[in-house]
């Protein structure tokens, strides 16, 4: 079969799409990110090992107009087209599918993502597409489906929705009992892995996934509120591969594309877990890979108050972690569901930084229950962990609350009246405003102050003064044409008046 896993260039006056990889989805002017999609390009990878032809085509990241999109995509005849969506944008990819559809009469369409996975029935009666594959695992999906579609001897496996007789069907709820460790390594070529970057890391630098899920200290899975990912792809669980496939993956990274960094964007990171750390650290020591490449992951906060977690992290060559801060005062963390407490998550950013990790903080304003004390409060924090033992590559990352649908936070939201948008609005989730009453607190605003923060004197010079070397440079260099786009996606009257 000819399978096209595309990316239509979806754009807004003049702002990209941030969509593949991204758990947030909003459109922005910075040009120094660009996710690449872990999953999606294993997918692509195992259809290529079974001998399909597959045409990766992301209009966003390629920066193609619609019209040379569309001449790639019908050039290459496909019998499949793929396209990861998200509630945001899931209304254009109704658009896009049924364009396809006159172009392309004799090609399937197959939708995947965290908003089909929760309402796969919703795009199969909006719009033309031939098949939903819910859940995280898509790329053992999509391999199922393409392996059913030419003969039909295969059986489906459950997650997969489709049309029968002119009414939804489908396979049953999806189940993630994939053995990760056979995952193939990614053909990085074939998926264009030279498209992707981050303002964070040393260059060339590549995404992966230890694992899938989110999991916290002693095994506890991830719930927060507010996270779609966790909610509809994991099933509020995580799975984790085994050291050595890890290892053998970024032994692949470094010996044959010269990576000198690795992003593990499991949700929580794989460091909660101590074993694995452990077995981590040793296979990297065997293969002779320590000192030869940066590790750098997300992070549950409360994970790092353990200097003994922390110190296995820098021993197994870990330099950046991305610990979720999300609000400043405790009654907030209780409400979104982050099982952690504001003392816990400064600790554990203290700790990391005391062992000398490098910190990448987020936080979210706009919750409904706030007052402008509890965002003061927030600022409060996120500059404080920002001062401290500051040293180049320390950031931070701010955006306004968004409550997708299907997750905990968007049913309170519709419970309690707190929406400003009818519930059907999906494209009004992209970050470009609250939808959610905001008790007086002006979300944008506050947003713009914490982003402001990379501007406070003590922070350049601190961060000034730990550079060590030209690639220090280059990765602040990045780092601030990163957040003067960011800025400019909050700030309608420019960087200064990110500074009043």
């Amino acid at each position: 079969m000819k399978v096209a896993i595309v990316y239509p260039p979806f754009s807004k006056i003049g702002k990209i799409a941030f969509l593949s990889q991204n758990r947030y989805f909003k459109y922005s002017n910075s040009r120094e990110v660009a996710l690449y999609p872990v999953v999606l390009a294993t997918a692509a990878t195992m259809l290529k090992d079974d001998g399909h032809k597959v045409l990766w085509l992301d209009g966003i990241n390629e920066g193609l107009s619609f019209e040379e999109f569309d001449r790639q995509l019908a050039a290459f005849k496909p019998d499949l087209v793929v396209a990861e969506t998200k509630a945001p944008v899931v209304k254009k990819h109704w658009e896009f599918f049924a364009h396809c559809r006159e172009c392309l009469p004799e090609a399937r369409l197959v939708a995947i993502g965290d908003h089909v996975t929760l309402f796969p029935e919703e795009t199969l009666l909006r719009s033309p597409v031939d098949f939903v594959l819910t859940g995280g695992d898509y790329d053992f999906l999509l391999r199922n489906l393409t392996r059913y579609l030419p003969d039909r001897v295969a059986d489906l496996e459950p997650g997969i929705w489709y049309r029968r007789n002119a009414q939804v069907a489908s396979t049953g709820p999806f189940e993630l009992d994939h053995d990760l460790d056979a995952t193939p390594l990614i053909d990085r070529e074939l998926t264009k892995w030279w498209l992707y970057k981050e303002a964070d890391f040393y260059e060339p630098s590549a995404r992966v996934m230890f694992g899938r899920g989110c999991g916290g200290i002693g095994g506890r899975a991830g719930f927060c509120t507010f996270c779609i990912w966790v909610h509809s792809l994991w099933k509020r669980g995580w799975r984790l591969r085994s050291p050595a496939h890890c290892v053998r993956e970024v032994t692949n990274l470094v010996e044959n594309y010269g990576v000198r960094e690795i992003f593990d964007d499991t949700d929580g990171g794989a460091c909660f877990d101590k074993h694995w750390l452990e077995g981590f650290h040793e296979e990297m020591k065997v293969q002779g890979l320590l000192g030869k490449v940066f590790i750098s992951s997300n992070v549950r906060a409360d994970v790092l108050q353990d200097p003994e977690v922390c110190k296995l992290m820098v021993d197994a060559g870990y330099r950046m972690v991305k610990p979720g801060v999300e609000a400043g005062t405790d009654q907030t963390l209780r409400r979104i569901g982050k099982d952690a407490t504001v003392a816990q998550i400064v600790n554990g950013v203290k700790t990391a930084k005391d062992h000398g990790l490098v910190i990448h903080l987020s936080a979210m304003v706009g919750y409904p229950w706030e007052t402008e004390e509890d965002a003061q409060r927030t600022y409060e924090v996120m500059k404080e962990l920002m001062l401290y033992k500051t040293r180049a590559g320390d950031s931070l990352q701010a955006s306004i609350a968004m409550p997708y649908p299907g997750t905990p936070l968007w049913r309170m939201a519709v419970k309690n009246g707190w929406l400003t948008i009818q519930e059907d609005e999906y494209e009004k989730l992209d970050m470009d405003g609250p939808v959610m009453k905001t008790n007086g607190v002006d979300a944008c605003a506050w947003t713009k102050k914490l982003w402001a923060l990379h501007y406070d004197p003590r922070f350049i010079l601190r961060s000034l003064v730990t550079i060590r070397n030209w690639d220090d440079v280059a990765l602040l260099t990045r780092g601030l044409r990163s957040q003067l786009g960011h800025f400019k996606d909050y700030a309608r009257d420019g960087v200064l008046g990110l500074l009043r």
